[in-house]
């Protein structure tokens, strides 16, 4: 069995949290207290549930947190749907973003599904 932090998926979700993470440092403090905090969390939850759900010994524990991990990446997009929306990242960033969410999901969909 691979180990958690071999798996594209897994990789993928920690790409996105330290986007987010570095990202945060350049932001306004209003954006920082705000939304700031929030989309670090839940960015840093899509491969913290993942890692959980992966040291987990049933599939029904497995795909839970796996689950998990789906919600926090659906938060996730909210967020950046609102910085982008409020001008936070800028149009010349957005790609960077853009790139890992379009490739993370289908795989986390692809990930949870051949759970057994």
């Amino acid at each position: 069995m691979k180990g958690i932090h071999e798996l594209d998926v897994y990789k993928l979700s920690e790409d996105i949290s330290d986007l987010i993470w570095y990202g945060f440092d350049t932001w306004p403090k209003k954006v920082q207290q705000t939304i700031g905090y929030q989309i670090i969390r839940s960015a840093d939850s899509i491969a913290s549930n993942i890692a959980e759900g992966y040291g987990r010994y049933t599939p029904a524990d497995r795909k839970l947190f796996y689950r998990y991990a789906r919600g926090s990446f659906e938060e996730t997009k909210a967020w950046l749907r609102k910085l982008i929306r409020r001008k936070v990242i800028q149009e010349n960033e957005i790609q960077k973003y853009s790139t890992i969410i379009d490739e993370l999901g289908p795989k986390l969909n692809a990930f949870i599904k051949s759970t057994k």
